[in-house]
C-alpha cells in the first residue's frame, strides 16, 4: 500500500455542525479494517473535542490546538508541543476588550474582529507568537507551530512518512496540513483557496467528502489520481528539446543497464539523492561496495565488516532514514543467502510502513541471474518502487525484465541494450536508431503501445527545478490518453 494513513481535519471536514454522521464513522471503521491508520488534526481544544466526538478511539493520534498538542486516545497521554503564552498576555487581551477568549494547554483563541487587537498586543508585549485564522476564529500559537508540525510529531511516533499519507481539510488553517501530505484533498465546502491548492476536490461536502476519499483509497490506493499528483514526481533529466523529464516516486520498476564504466552508479546516485531531497527514503543493496556514501543515507557494512539484517531493519524502521547496504564484506557465496533472508523482512517492513520508498539493487545479475533466480527475491518490486542495475538485460531473471516499467540504457551500446531488452521481454523493438550516446546521456523508454525511446540528458545531482519550466512526465497513466498518443512525437511523453 502507498497510502497508509488518513489525516483529517474535524470541523467542516469530518464533522457537520460539530457532529460526525454515522455513515462517516462507518467509513472510518472500514478504513481501519484495511490495515491503514487514522490521525485527527484539529484546531479544537482537547477538552472540547472530547465532548463533541464520541469516537476518538478510532484515531491513533489526535493533533489538537492546531498542532500545539499531541494526544494518544489509547493511553490518554498528552504531549504539549509548545509553550502557552504568558498569563499576562491573556489578561491584557481581556483588559483591551477582547472576548470571548478560550485558553487551552497551549493555544489562546478568540474570534474576529479582534485580530487587530491581538496582533497589537503581541507587538506591544514583545512576544514571539503567531496568529492563525480558521473561518472567523483567531488562534494564537507559538511561532512555527501549525497543523503540519503537529502531524509530523504524530507520524514520527507512528513511524510513517508524510509521503504515505493523505490529508483532507476545509479551511485556511489546513494549508500547512495538506501541503505536508503526499496527497491533499479539500471537501466541496472548503474555501476556494484551499481547493485551488489541493490535489483532489471532492464533489460531496463535509463527512460525505471524506467518505469519497476513503472509498477511492480502498478501491485502488488512489492509483487513478496519479496524474494529479505530479508535484512529487522526480527529476531525472531533460529531453532533446530541453524539457524536464520526471518519473513517479511510487510503483516504478526501473531497469538501468550499461557497461561497468558507463556511468550507471553516478546516474543511480543522482536519482537517490534527488529522492532524498524530496523526503523519500531508499535502501541501496551495494553488492560490491561501489557506492560509498550517498547524501542523507547511512552506510551499513564495509569491506571489513558485513552488515547484519537486524541493524538494517532497525535503521529503516525510521520513516526518515535511508541506507546504503555494503555487502562487499561478505564472502561472495554468502551474499545471495543473506539477501534471500533479508528480502522478505524488508518487504514486510515496506508493506507495514510504506518505506523505504525505493530499493535499489546494484549488480542485479549476481542476485537475480537469468537462470535459477530465487523466487523469494522477485517480489521486492511488486507494487513498490525498485531500481535494478545491471550490465545487460539478458543477464537478469526474465521476471525482472517483464516487470520493468521504465528502461534506461547508458553508454555507447545503449541502442544494442534496448534491442536486447525487447528480445528478452518478447516485444517488438521500437523502430528507432540512435547514434552512440555522449557522456551524461542515456536512452529512456517506457514499454508500452505508441511509446518511443528518446535521448535523455541526465540531470546533475540535486539539481534545482527551474520555476515555470515545462516538464515531460514519464507517467504510465498517460499511455491511455489519445490526445497524448497523437502528440507523442511533439511532446515526447514516453509511456
Amino acid at each position: 500500500m502507498r497510502y497508509l494513513a488518513l489525516c483529517t481535519d474535524y470541523d467542516g471536514t469530518l464533522a457537520t455542525d460539530g457532529q460526525v454522521l454515522s455513515g462517516t464513522l462507518t467509513a472510518l471503521e472500514q478504513f481501519l479494517a484495511s490495515g491503514r491508520r487514522l490521525v485527527l488534526v484539529t484546531g479544537r481544544e482537547l477538552d472540547d473535542l472530547k465532548k463533541v466526538c464520541p469516537r476518538l478511539d478510532l484515531f491513533e493520534y489526535v493533533v489538537a490546538e492546531n498542532g500545539a498538542l499531541l494526544y494518544k486516545p489509547a493511553t490518554g497521554e498528552e504531549t504539549p508541543l509548545g509553550a502557552r503564552p504568558p498569563d499576562a498576555f491573556v489578561a491584557l487581551l481581556r483588559q483591551r476588550g477582547v472576548g470571548p477568549i478560550s485558553v487551552g494547554r497551549v493555544i489562546v483563541a478568540t474570534w474576529e474582529p479582534h485580530e487587530s487587537t491581538v496582533l497589537s498586543t503581541i507587538r506591544d508585549m514583545g512576544l514571539e507568537l503567531q496568529v492563525i485564522f480558521n473561518k472567523g476564529a483567531v488562534m494564537v500559537l507559538p511561532a512555527g507551530v501549525n497543523k503540519a508540525t503537529g502531524l509530523a510529531r504524530a507520524l514520527e511516533q507512528m513511524e510513517i512518512s508524510p509521503h504515505n499519507t493523505v490529508g483532507i481539510g476545509d479551511a485556511e488553517n489546513d494549508h500547512a496540513l495538506l501541503a505536508s501530505c503526499e496527497c491533499s484533498a479539500a471537501v466541496a465546502n472548503a474555501l476556494p483557496t484551499l481547493k485551488n491548492a489541493a490535489d483532489i476536490v471532492t464533489s460531496m461536502d463535509h463527512g460525505a467528502g471524506v467518505v469519497q476519499v476513503i472509498e477511492e483509497i480502498l478501491r485502488d490506493d488512489l492509483a487513478s489520481r496519479e496524474p494529479q499528483l505530479r508535484r512529487h514526481h522526480i527529476l531525472v533529466g531533460t529531453d532533446e528539446e530541453g524539457r524536464e523529464v520526471r518519473i513517479p516516486p511510487h510503483g516504478e520498476s526501473l531497469l538501468l543497464v550499461g557497461s561497468r564504466d558507463s556511468g550507471k552508479s553516478e546516474l543511480a546516485t543522482g536519482l537517490m539523492e534527488r529522492l532524498a531531497v524530496q523526503g523519500y527514503t531508499f535502501c541501496v543493496i551495494d553488492v560490491e561496495g561501489d557506492y560509498g556514501s550517498i547524501a542523507k543515507a547511512v552506510a551499513l557494512g564495509s569491506p571489513s565488516r558485513p552488515p547484519t539484517g537486524n541493524e538494517i531493519l532497525k535503521l529503516l524502521r525510521s520513516a526518515d532514514k535511508s541506507a546504503v547496504v555494503n555487502l562487499s564484506g561478505l564472502p561472495e557465496a554468502d551474499r545471495l543467502p543473506f539477501l534471500t533472508t533479508l528480502t522478505p523482512r524488508l518487504a514486510e517492513l515496506r508493506a507495514h510502513s510504506g518505506h523505504p520508498h525505493w530499493v535499489a539493487i546494484d549488480e542485479t545479475h549476481h542476485l537475480l541471474p537469468a537462470k535459477d533466480a530465487p523466487g523469494e527475491l522477485l517480489p521486492m518490486g511488486d507494487g513498490e518502487s525498485v531500481l535494478h542495475i545491471t550490465e545487460r538485460p539478458a543477464l537478469v531473471a526474465r521476471e525482472v525484465v517483464r516487470a520493468t516499467t521504465l528502461f534506461i540504457g547508458i553508454g555507447a551500446q545503449a541502442q544494442a541494450l534496448l534491442d536486447e531488452f525487447c528480445q528478452v521481454r518478447g516485444v517488438a523493438r521500437p523502430d528507432t536508431k540512435f547514434a552512440p550516446l555522449k557522456k551524461n546521456e542515456a536512452l529512456m523508454w517506457r514499454p508500452g503501445p505508441n511509446a518511443q525511446p528518446f535521448r535523455l540528458n541526465i540531470a546533475s545531482p540535486q539539481r534545482d527545478t527551474v520555476p515555470g519550466a515545462s516538464a515531460v512526465e514519464v507517467s504510465a497513466s498517460d499511455v491511455e490518453k489519445p490526445i497524448l498518443r497523437a502528440a507523442k512525437e511533439r511532446t515526447r511523453l514516453l509511456h
